[in-house]
């Protein structure tokens, strides 16, 4: 059995990993010439890190992860205003959490597929074919390519889905704000920032700041906004967007890169009636994305592709396993896309009035019980839907 796998992001090498593992046939086409650099700090957990586990990847991704002690929050003079421990939010999830950052996790997965999976950077596909038992795939270099399933793991935007389901604006939500990633150098914001992660004490806009271990900077950026639409100059909308901000702010909008190097996008979530038609699937951001502010985007894409890689393994059928897929998994990625909406309320207050309420529940958040009720407002409901696949040994229909 041969799959195409559209996308050499997160959820695209992860079921690459899983689908190679159980003896398919599989081809990864990624439309960008080679790995992408750009990105941000994460929290991984949940589906994700289950997933990771039973994939024997977590050794590899303790490596690379960073365990930060708090976030706080600091005024234009640099005092801390409030804070959130991260031990308190780690015991939520029984300690299984890990801070990453994007391009680490996607090495990680790059790095250690199987052999014999086919990963072809710079190509992309202009055409679906839908035909019986399979799909014929018109690719970017004019050549075509048949396979029995054809995956869609190309982000929110993806070619695949506008493809095979219709346009875009069908399925995205918008919830009006605009994200902007980048890492820069600079000696004195990394000793300001390291092993902590502080944030701007804002409303409308605020940065983040990390100091990783190479001595680069990873900055993350959101800002409210009611236009959805993308900016021509990203680099001109983030100085736009955030050179109002104090602190050690200017100083980093000093250190934009090029465009190119910019991560830049709104922050939507993606809703569908269906994520299977016919052998054309769906997995992570392209079906169920739930936005950068929900924090879990990179660990429901992980899961998310194992859970479609062990149902497709013990599946009478490719389409029984897709249906069995969805089943399975779409509970879990509506829970988390609610708890995206409901934390991007809080994540950037619209007033200064709101910034206040946000110190008062953070100071509160230090009491026992209140700190239960924050840290489960982030991580949402836990489930045991991927270690139930990995320890199920056979089919049981």
């Amino acid at each position: 059995m041969k799959v195409v796998i559209c996308g050499a992001g997160i959820s695209g090498l992860a079921l690459a990993h899983r689908m190679r593992t159980h003896g398919w046939d599989v081809v990864v086409l990624e439309k960008a010439p080679g790995p992408r650099t750009q990105g941000y700090m994460i929290d991984f957990f949940g589906v994700g890190y289950d997933a990771a586990e039973a994939m024997g990847l977590l050794p590899a991704l303790e490596e690379v992860g960073y365990r930060i002690a708090e976030a706080q929050y600091v005024d234009d003079g640099g005092r801390v205003r409030a804070s959130l421990g991260f031990a308190q939010f780690g015991a939520t999830v029984n300690d299984r959490l890990l801070s990453l950052m994007r391009p680490d996790l996607e090495d990680v997965l790059r790095t250690h597929l199987p052999d014999g999976v086919d990963l072809r950077f710079a190509t992309s596909i202009t055409g679906i074919a839908q035909e019986t038992g399979g799909v014929r795939l018109t690719l970017t270099d004019g050549s075509t390519l048949a396979a029995d399933l054809l995956v869609g793991a190309d982000g929110i935007h993806s070619t695949v889905r506008r493809l095979a389901f219709g346009e875009e604006r069908q399925f995205l939500r918008y919830l009006g704000f605009h994200v902007a990633a980048y890492l820069f150098r600079d000696p004195l914001i990394e000793a300001e920032t390291r092993d902590r992660y502080a944030i701007t004490d804002t409303p409308g806009s605020q940065m983040g700041f990390y100091g990783l271990r190479d001595g680069r900077v990873a900055t993350f950026a959101v800002h409210r906004t009611p236009d959805p639409a993308l900016p021509a100059d990203v680099r001109a909308a983030v100085q736009a967007a955030y050179g109002s901000l104090g602190w050690i702010a200017p100083r980093a909008l000093q250190h934009r890169p090029p465009p190119e190097d910019i991560y830049y996008d709104q922050v939507a979530q993606i809703v569908m009636p269906r994520w299977s038609t016919n052998r054309v699937t769906l997995v992570g951001d392209a079906c169920y994305a739930v936005s950068p502010l929900a924090g879990q985007g990179a660990s429901l894409g992980v899961g998310g592709a194992f859970v479609l890689a062990e149902e497709l393994e013990r599946a009478p059928s490719i389409e029984a396993g897709l249906e069995h897929y969805e089943q399975a998994l779409r509970p879990v990625a509506e829970e988390k896309q609610q708890a995206g909406r409901q934390t991007a309320r809080w994540f950037l207050p619209a007033s200064q009035r709101q910034v206040r309420l946000r110190r008062v529940a953070l100071a509160l958040a230090r009491l026992p019980w209140f700190n239960r009720l924050v840290a489960t407002s982030i991580a949402g409901k836990q489930t045991a839907v991927v270690a139930r696949l990995a320890r199920r040994s056979s089919p049981t229909w």
